[in-house]
């Protein structure tokens, strides 16, 4: 069930046998010469829809920008300051939970959101704990974060998977928009690795967008086995976390 696509009386009649809501969460950046800017708001948006398919749930529109600072030196990222990311996520974690929504599992697809998702939940706690008001139940589930996803990485493309435009999310992503896959030549075939700091360091250090990785290997067909794998983890997940919360 699609928030987007459900009148108010069809959220009141969910409210009445769920509190619980999927909130995809991704970022709008470059992913490399052949990745697509969108990945990582594609990629939860795909699983949550695989688990809108497995079980009874309603799917929050994704919250396509993110922190993204860092890739700015590249043409079409977009980033939210990492105040105004978690300003945003609490608005909207406070505007569901006023009409009854208590449960709230954000699928997300870009590490960088990671610090200010985390901090957003430390203030809704801390508000409610202050005015001695019920608190919100939030979980943040990273999709590549799983052991099973890593092995079939791993096992695809050792060391070729690297950290950033990753073979993993390309992959999940093409299997999410087929028509939208690139075949570009890597020179090197695997990026170099190392850290970064900012725009202007990244762009310097890894001058095409990867860092480690050779995405021209990501297949539709490798996507489809690390979106089935995504699928299934995370749909166990999200009902560990609402039957957890609600024992």
């Amino acid at each position: 069930m699609q928030l987007s696509l459900s009148t108010w009386q069809e959220v009141d009649a969910y409210l009445e046998r769920s509190t619980g809501i999927i909130i995809p969460i991704g970022s709008t950046e470059q992913h490399g010469p052949n990745g697509l800017i969108g990945t990582d708001a594609i990629c939860p948006t795909r699983i949550a829809a695989g688990i809108e398919e497995k079980t009874d749930v309603l799917i929050a529109p994704t919250i396509n920008y993110g922190m993204a600072q860092h890739h700015m030196a590249f043409a079409g990222t977009v980033t939210l300051k990492p105040s105004t990311l978690i300003s945003l996520v609490c608005d909207v974690i406070e505007s569901l939970q006023q009409h009854g929504f208590s449960h709230f599992y954000f699928i997300n697809g870009h590490g960088g959101n990671i610090p200010a998702l985390g901090t957003a939940f430390c203030e809704l706690y801390h508000a409610a704990s202050r005015s001695r008001s019920s608190s919100p139940r939030c979980r943040l589930a990273n999709w590549w974060r799983n052991d099973h996803i890593t092995a079939l990485a791993r096992e695809l493309y050792g060391e070729a998977e690297g950290h950033h435009a990753t073979v993993s999310e390309v992959a999940l992503s093409y299997f999410a928009h087929p028509q939208a896959v690139k075949n570009v030549a890597m020179n090197p075939e695997i990026a170099p690795d190392g850290e970064i700091y900012d725009a202007i360091d990244f762009r310097r250090k890894f001058p095409d967008g990867r860092i480690g990785s050779n995405p021209a290997l990501a297949t539709v067909a490798d996507g489809e086995r690390f979106y089935q794998l995504a699928v299934e983890a995370l749909s166990a997940d999200y009902q560990a976390f609402i039957t957890g919360a609600t024992q």
